[in-house]
């Protein structure tokens, strides 16, 4: 049993993963460098301090961070403010955090028991009862995590709560087959039929995800898959009818709904905060235009037989 998970953010009252209202905890940790992620402080696996400059007293005024760190190169000030941390040099001791007086310095991740979780999910047990919701663990990647994620599912179906699990499913099967026992939905993503450009954007090839995806329909698991629709990247139609292919043929059309992800540019205040450079700052999209494009890309789906919804909500 693994005893400690590492968590960025709870998220109570959620609608848009998985059924009814949810609790979410989204797990540090992930493989993928997808271009357009909105999460970027759950890439590494460990706990990170960001930086928010506007909030920095200034050194002059006030320099507790340069008095405790123990090596004040990786600190980055403009015009007298904290700006960034060479995370390069940083060896996480926190030091910074600790000793910062106006949250100039946040940290990202947070060790947390399965009881800690519990006593967060347990708070809204009524909601989940009256709702059709539950519990959703997402990232990251949460599998990273597995034997915590098992442990902390074993829970809450021993309460009672429906669990889901959010996974890019770039992870050995193994992985997998650990939670499923004690998992009512799967939610996960196809990015790209082409392995070649999969990886360009994500930083990952997608035989694996793939190959998981089809273990995962010869079990009669409940599977949401998603696509997230990012412009120039996966919205073409040659990819799109890859896509409805691989669902129909090698899926065998087992999947719940399939929902359409509209590219937002979301996160980038979190990656200045992490001194990462977001790379879709210049995607600039017309959005009526592309929410048109997103529509008849749905459509596509659904006169194929695939039941295929905009958004993240089963019923519209």
């Amino acid at each position: 049993m693994t005893n400690q998970g590492i968590i960025f953010n709870i998220q109570r009252f959620t609608l848009h993963d998985g059924p009814g209202i949810r609790t979410e905890l989204f797990f540090k940790g992930c493989p993928l460098r997808c271009e357009w992620c909105g999460n970027p402080e759950s890439f590494k696996a460990h706990i990170q301090p960001g930086v928010y400059g506007s909030k920095c007293i200034s050194s002059e005024k006030c320099g507790m961070c340069l008095d405790v760190c123990p090596d004040k190169s990786m600190l980055n000030f403009i015009d007298d403010k904290l700006v960034s941390i060479d995370h390069s040099k940083c060896t996480n001791c926190l030091a910074c955090y600790d000793a910062c007086p106006s949250d100039a310095i946040k940290l990202w991740g947070r060790s947390m028991s399965v009881e800690e979780c519990m006593k967060e999910i347990r708070k809204d047990k009524g909601y989940y009862e009256r709702s059709g919701g539950g519990v959703t663990v997402s990232g990251g990647e949460p599998l990273l995590q597995s034997d915590f994620i098992r442990e902390l599912f074993k829970v809450c179906k021993d309460e009672g709560i429906e669990t889901c699990c959010e996974s890019s499913f770039y992870t050995d099967w193994n992985e997998i087959e650990k939670i499923l026992p004690y998992t009512d939905l799967i939610i996960s993503d196809i990015k790209h039929m082409d392995t070649d450009i999969h990886k360009k954007y994500t930083g990952v090839d997608n035989e694996k995800i793939l190959e998981n995806l089809k273990k995962l329909t010869k079990k009669e698991q409940d599977l949401i898959l998603r696509i997230p629709i990012i412009p120039n990247v996966n919205d073409d139609m040659d990819n799109i009818k890859a896509t409805a292919d691989f669902i129909l043929n090698e899926l065998g059309g087992r999947v719940r709904t399939l929902q359409l992800l509209s590219f937002m540019r979301l996160g980038e205040e979190k990656y200045c905060s992490l001194d990462m450079p977001y790379k879709m700052k210049d995607v600039e999209v017309d959005r009526e235009l592309f929410q048109k494009h997103v529509s008849e890309i749905a459509d596509y789906f659904n006169s194929r037989g695939i039941h295929c919804l905009v958004g993240t909500k089963e019923k519209q």
